[in-house]
């Protein structure tokens, strides 16, 4: 199936990559690109030929702005029927427990996060700045620095959620704050990607698939519940009696 405005592949390697591709309008999001993204991540919850995707941007400037603030989205005349724009671009909010990769370029703003936020490994470029404008618009941020709080100290969140435009987070400050894992150059952005998602595409996909349910489910129970609800996931998913410890690849790893 052919999308209107992003690129969908599946590799021989088990390896989904979605690439963003409304470079004209910085990558922002219309109402077409929601509703693709609900079919796109409907397809990687489904099809289990997927063990792992990279989500990554075409265009040399951005990432992606956020919504597109010419378009618009569509929107219910009920404020309490209407959904969030997290409910078709989350990967977790559409329940996919494939691990997600964000490759980040360029400028990373706004309803960007809704993707940063609900992946698993995020790097980016050296060339990536981040901001969130939303008050300088006069508008609320809420969502996008809510789903940061797992990622950012809350002093971060709250200056990035503040300041809009007058502030941008580099990318080395990205990477000492913890919002992003690996800050690479440029041209190195995509091939690393791939890298890691061929590397966890190789490992026994229930596995890494429990391993992302299990850390995700935790971040909603209680203190208490967290250290007993995830046993659950390791006493159903690795029986004693089918493991073979002499069966797993032993590559050669690098140090971070």
């Amino acid at each position: 199936m052919a999308y209107e405005t992003v690129v969908f592949d599946v590799g021989d390697d088990h390896v989904a990559t979605i690439t963003l591709d409304r470079p004209e309008v910085l990558n922002s999001f219309n109402q077409t690109m929601l509703d693709e993204f609900a079919d796109i991540w409907r397809r990687c919850r489904t099809d289990d030929s997927i063990h792992a995707v990279v989500l990554r941007a075409n265009g040399e400037r951005a990432f992606s702005t956020g919504v597109d603030r010419k378009e618009g989205r569509d929107r219910h005349p009920n404020p309490w029927s209407e959904d969030d724009p997290g409910f078709f671009l989350g990967a977790k909010q559409n329940r996919v427990w494939k691990p997600l990769i964000c490759a980040l370029h360029g400028m990373v703003a706004g309803g960007a996060f809704y993707w940063v936020n609900e992946a698993d490994v995020v790097i980016c470029a050296d060339d990536a700045t981040f901001f969130d404008p939303h008050t300088s618009y006069g508008m609320t941020s809420a969502l996008e620095p809510a789903g940061l709080l797992r990622r950012m100290p809350f002093g971060e969140v709250m200056r990035l959620a503040l300041f809009g435009l007058d502030e941008r987070i580099s990318a080395r400050r990205a990477y000492e704050i913890g919002l992003v894992s690996e800050v690479v150059p440029r041209a190195e952005l995509r091939d690393r990607a791939h890298t890691l998602a061929r590397r966890l595409a190789e490992k026994p996909p229930l596995a890494v698939q429990g391993t992302v349910k299990a850390v995700w489910d935790s971040f909603h129970m209680s203190a208490a519940g967290a250290r007993e609800i995830p046993l659950h996931y390791p006493q159903l998913g690795n029986p004693p009696s089918k493991l073979d410890f002499d069966a797993g690849a032993r590559p050669d790893y690098e140090t971070r």
